[in-house]
C-alpha cells in the first residue's frame, strides 16, 4: 500500500499507536470488552470465542448504545474458511401491519417506544455464533458479563449524560426504567459502580437451564451431539421458548408511552421469539484497488459504501486520485456528492429483499457506477437523485427539511444515538473487531435496545429496541412495515480481502454516518497508503443529505458536517461550492476501530478511535 503523490500525507503525530503482535488482536468501542476478548484470546480461544464474550460485555458497560432487546450484524472470516454475513437482525412480529399502526392514529413507526420493536436477534444470533464456530463453554462466555452486570463495573459519563437527558420521560411514564437506571432516585454519577442484578440473573438462569435442557436432550437421543452445543442449544431454546419471551410478551402487552407523544401496546409475541432464526449469508462485495470490500445484503446499508467507492474509483482514474483525498476541498466535495448519490439509491431501493425485489446487482454494476458517477459536478447537489437501475422507476420517499410540519424531533434522546446534523452528538451504537492466531476475522456491529428504547423490563434488565423506525407505513416503499420481513439496518461492519485471504476487520458505530466514516478510511488505506490507526485519527466529515434512517426522518440537502481539523480553508472552499458547512468539534465524528493481519509481514495488528475517550485496541 505504497502512498500516492497526489494524496495528502498522514499527521505524523498519532494519537496512539497502531498495535501490533503474533498471536492476537482485537479492538472495540470500549475498554472491557477489548480487554474482556484480549482475555479470551490469550487463553487460547478463538476469535469467535472472544467476540462473543466481549459482545455480551458491551451490554452491560454501553447499555444506552446496545442492549440484550436489540441486533446485530456481523461479518465472520473462519480460518481457512468462506467468510459469511452473521444477520442478527430479527424480523417485524407478526402483528407489525401497517393497518395496525395506521389503526392507532400514527402517521410513522414511533422512534421510541414498544411498537418501534423488531424482534430481539443479538442474543440468538451470538449463541448460536459460538454453537457452530466456537470453542468455549457457554459459562465461560458469560462469565464476564455476569460479574460486570451483579458487581458492577465503573460507569462512562456518556451513560450518565444519556440517562440524564431522559430522566424525565422516566420518571414521568418509563417508571421501570428509573427504577432500572436511577436507583434510589437519582443520577449515578460518573465512574460510580453500576449494577444490573436481574440481567445477571437472566444470564445464570440461562446457563442453569442450558445445562438441564442438555441433560434432558443427551438422555432422550443418541447422545451424539457435542454436548458444548447441546448446553448452548438449551439456552437459545430457553430464551427464545421460555422465560425471556414470555416476561417480553407480558411487558409488551402494557400501553407504554411512546416518541409519538401517545400510549400504546406493543405487539411482540412469544411466538415472535419462537420464530427467530439467525441468518448466514454470502456478503455481497466490489473490488477497489486490488482490494476486496465484503458487506453485509441489501437489508443494511453495506451497498452504500461498495457503490461510493466503485464511483470514486471510476471518476480518480479518469480524472486523478486527487478527486478521492477527502483531506482537501476538491476531495471532500466529491466524496460528498458521491454519497448523496449512494444514499438516494439506498434510501430508493436497498430492504429485506424476503419483502421486496432488490436490483443489488445492477445498483453494483461497474457501468452503472460510472454512469452515477458523471452526475457529479463542481457545485453541490442539493437534489434526491436515485439511480434507475434496469430502466425501473425508483420509490421517493418523504423529503422533509428539519423544521417542516410533522418533522418534530419526538421525545428528547430517544432514537438511535448518533451525530446530528449539526454535528453535536448523542452517543453511537457499538462496534467490536477480533481476530486470532489461526486467522478467524470477525468484525461485528452490535445495536439497539438501548436503555432510551422502550420502557425496561424489570424482570429481565434490558427493553426491546427501535429498528422498526426505520420502516415505512407505505405499501409502495421496498421498506414498508411487513410481518415477518427484516427491517432495513444502518448496521455495517467490514471485511477486506486481499488474494482471496479475509485480512482485516473494520467498522465503527454511527447509524447513517457509519459507511460514510469507513469510506474516508479505506481511501486513505487503500489509495493514499496509510496506516490504520493514521487513517482513523484522521479528520472525518459527512454528508446529511440524505433521508434519516431515525427519528425525526428529515433530509437536509447539502448539508455536510466537517471536523475543524479540517482546516478553515478546506471548510471556506466547500461553502462556495454550495455546501450548507458545518464545523464541529476536533474530535467528534467517527469511532473506527479495526483488527487485522499483515501477510507480508507475520504480524496481527489493531487500531482503535481516539474520539471520546472510550475505545480501546489490544495486540499481542
Amino acid at each position: 500500500m505504497g502512498r500516492v503523490t497526489s494524496f495528502t500525507a498522514p499527521d505524523p503525530h498519532r494519537s496512539r499507536p497502531e498495535l501490533r503482535g503474533t498471536f492476537g488482536a482485537s479492538a472495540s468501542t470500549h475498554w472491557l470488552a477489548t480487554a474482556t476478548a484480549q482475555r479470551v484470546l490469550e487463553l487460547d480461544g478463538t476469535a469467535v470465542d472472544a467476540a462473543v464474550s466481549a459482545a455480551f460485555v458491551l451490554h452491560v458497560v454501553e447499555p444506552h448504545l446496545n442492549g440484550p432487546g436489540g441486533d446485530l450484524t456481523a461479518l465472520v472470516a473462519p480460518a481457512g474458511g468462506e467468510p459469511f454475513v452473521l444477520a442478527g437482525q430479527g424480523a417485524a412480529p407478526a402483528g407489525a401491519t401497517i393497518e395496525h399502526y395506521l389503526a392507532e392514529g400514527l402517521e410513522e413507526v414511533p422512534g421510541a417506544g414498544p411498537l418501534a420493536a423488531a424482534v430481539p436477534g443479538s442474543v440468538v444470533a451470538w449463541l448460536d455464533l459460538l454453537a457452530t464456530h466456537g470453542s468455549w463453554e457457554l459459562d465461560r462466555i458469560l462469565a464476564p458479563a455476569i460479574g460486570y452486570a451483579r458487581d458492577g463495573h465503573p460507569v462512562h459519563a456518556n451513560v450518565v449524560r444519556t440517562i440524564a437527558s431522559v430522566r424525565p420521560l422516566f420518571e414521568a411514564h418509563w417508571p421501570s426504567s428509573a427504577e432500572l437506571w436511577m436507583p434510589e432516585g437519582r443520577l449515578p454519577e460518573e465512574g460510580e459502580l453500576v449494577r444490573n442484578p436481574a440481567w445477571a440473573g437472566v444470564l445464570e438462569r440461562l446457563l442453569a437451564e442450558a445445562e438441564a435442557g442438555a441433560e434432558a436432550e443427551a438422555g432422550a437421543e443418541s447422545g451424539d451431539v457435542d454436548p458444548r452445543v447441546r448446553r448452548i442449544r438449551a439456552a437459545i431454546r430457553s430464551w427464545s421458548e421460555g422465560f425471556v419471551a414470555d416476561a417480553i410478551e407480558r411487558a409488551a402487552a402494557v400501553p407504554a408511552r411512546h416518541s409519538s407523544g401517545t400510549d400504546h401496546a406493543g405487539v411482540i409475541r412469544a411466538a415472535d421469539l419462537a420464530a427467530f432464526r439467525p441468518a448466514r449469508e454470502t456478503p455481497i462485495a466490489l473490488d477497489f484497488r486490488g482490494t476486496t470490500v465484503l458487506k453485509a445484503g441489501p437489508w443494511t446499508q453495506g451497498a452504500v459504501l461498495l457503490q461510493s467507492l466503485g464511483m470514486l474509483d471510476a471518476l480518480g482514474r479518469e480524472q486523478g486520485d486527487e478527486l478521492l483525498d477527502p483531506s482537501t476541498e476538491l476531495g471532500a466535495h466529491t466524496v460528498a456528492e458521491v454519497l448523496k448519490l449512494a444514499f438516494a439509491d439506498r434510501d430508493a431501493w436497498l430492504a429485506d429483499p424476503d419483502g421486496a425485489e432488490v436490483p443489488i446487482a445492477e445498483l453494483l454494476d461497474a457501468g452503472y457506477l460510472r454512469e452515477r458517477a458523471a452526475l457529479v459536478g463542481d457545485t453541490a447537489s442539493r437534489e434526491f437523485r436515485p439511480g434507475r437501475p434496469g430502466g425501473r422507476e425508483p420509490w421517493i420517499p418523504p423529503l422533509r427539511e428539519p423544521g417542516a410540519e410533522g418533522a418534530g424531533d419526538g421525545l428528547a434522546g430517544t432514537g438511535e444515538p448518533t451525530v446530528r446534523a449539526d454535528g453535536g452528538t448523542r452517543g453511537d451504537t457499538c462496534h467490536l473487531d477480533v481476530v486470532d492466531r489461526h486467522g478467524t476475522i470477525v468484525s461485528a456491529t452490535p445495536s439497539g435496545g438501548w436503555l432510551q428504547s422502550s420502557p425496561a423490563i424489570a424482570e429481565l434488565g434490558f427493553c426491546l429496541g427501535t429498528r422498526l423506525q426505520m420502516t415505512w407505513l407505505d405499501e409502495a416503499s421496498p421498506s414498508a412495515l411487513r410481518p415477518g420481513v427484516r427491517p432495513r439496518s444502518t448496521l455495517s461492519p467490514t471485511l477486506l480481502a486481499e488474494g482471496g485471504r479475509v485480512v482485516e476487520a473494520l467498522g465503527t458505530p454511527g447509524g447513517d454516518q457509519q459507511d460514510q466514516w469507513q469510506l474516508l478510511y479505506l481511501l486513505r488505506r487503500l489509495v493514499g497508503g496509510w496506516d490504520p490507526q493514521q487513517a482513523i485519527d484522521a479528520p472525518m466529515l459527512h454528508t446529511t443529505s440524505h433521508v434519516s434512517s431515525f427519528q425525526p426522518r428529515t433530509f437536509t440537502p447539502g448539508g455536510l458536517v466537517v471536523e475543524s481539523r479540517i482546516g478553515e480553508e478546506v471548510a471556506a472552499g466547500l461553502r462556495d461550492r454550495g455546501h450548507l458547512v458545518t464545523v464541529a468539534g476536533p474530535w467528534t465524528l467517527g469511532r473506527l476501530s479495526a483488527a487485522g493481519v499483515d501477510p507480508r509481514r507475520g504480524w496481527c495488528f489493531a487500531a482503535s478511535n481516539p474520539r471520546g475517550a472510550q475505545g480501546y485496541a489490544a495486540a499481542r
